[in-house]
């Protein structure tokens, strides 16, 4: 041992201390956190690189470096696949493409005719929260809604189902959106189906093709949001409680012959 000692330039009190110090408490956190990027690599099929497994970390609340991600990511041996659509096939554009903009041009002249979805992102604490909303196109009134810390497929459904067990519409309904994996995905598509609601699209590059969702988060960002911090998911739940209601019963819109959305379906009806 002294000679191995002495052609690496270490005393054999080093060595020992060395062998005797154990695991750091950086390679344990290393060890925790490839055990994280392990899981969100392998739950996307391999397609995400640093970059966006980077991105997934930052909203689940974890404070790390992009560079550290990908050091973690090379030794652990994870490698992007990187995919380029076959344009001889159906890809990217054909599936769009089946879901185009049904309600452009078309007037309501009551509730439950067009419904719009959509999703945005809103700070709590050091993350992001996504809310997805419903509301009809009609009276603006705001039918469904979900808050999570995630934004998939489950959250735009829960919003929507939200809906429906309010609503209860009939086959017909169009339900139109921005083009998102959790609106285009076949589990939202079959939901749909099921129900006999026809999906609708936004068009690409088209930002006004869903200007009454788009509307919405204005008022809300604007109204609740702004100048104010949430710190717990709670606090954040509770103000959407007292707002939701308030904007469906009490806020008015110009639009509406400056009545409030559940005024003016009682109009209607």
């Amino acid at each position: 041992m002294k000679l191995l000692c002495k052609l690496y330039g270490v005393t054999p009190a080093g060595f020992y201390a060395w062998r005797s110090r154990g695991v750091s408490r950086r390679a344990r956190e290393d060890e925790r956190l490839v055990a994280q990027i392990r899981s969100i690599f392998d739950a996307n099929g391999g397609y995400y690189g640093s970059p966006r497994i980077h991105g997934v970390l930052q909203q689940r609340g974890i404070c790390i470096g992009e560079k550290r991600v990908s050091r973690l990511m090379r030794e652990a041996g994870l490698q992007a696949k990187s995919w380029k659509p076959n344009r001889s096939k159906a890809g990217t554009r054909r599936f769009f493409g089946e879901l185009p903009n049904r309600q452009l041009g078309l007037s309501t002249t009551r509730p439950d005719q067009i419904w719009v979805g959509d999703v945005t992102y809103i700070k709590v604490g050091q993350r992001w929260y996504y809310l997805a909303v419903v509301l009809d196109k009609h009276s603006r009134r705001i039918l469904g809604w979900r808050l999570a810390k995630h934004r998939d497929l489950s959250l735009t459904i829960a919003a929507f189902n939200d809906a429906v067990l309010k609503r209860q519409p009939e086959r017909g309904l169009i339900f139109h959106s921005d083009r998102g994996v959790e609106y285009a995905g076949y589990g939202f598509r079959d939901r749909l189906a099921r129900l006999g609601v026809v999906q609708s699209m936004k068009r690409p590059k088209v930002i006004t093709d869903n200007a009454h969702a788009e509307s919405f988060f204005r008022s809300l960002k604007t109204e609740l949001l702004r100048d104010r911090r949430f710190e717990t998911d709670g606090q954040l739940l509770a103000a959407l409680k007292r707002y939701i209601p308030y904007y469906n019963r009490t806020r008015v819109h110009s639009a509406l012959g400056f009545r409030s959305p559940i005024a003016y379906e009682r109009l209607a009806a």
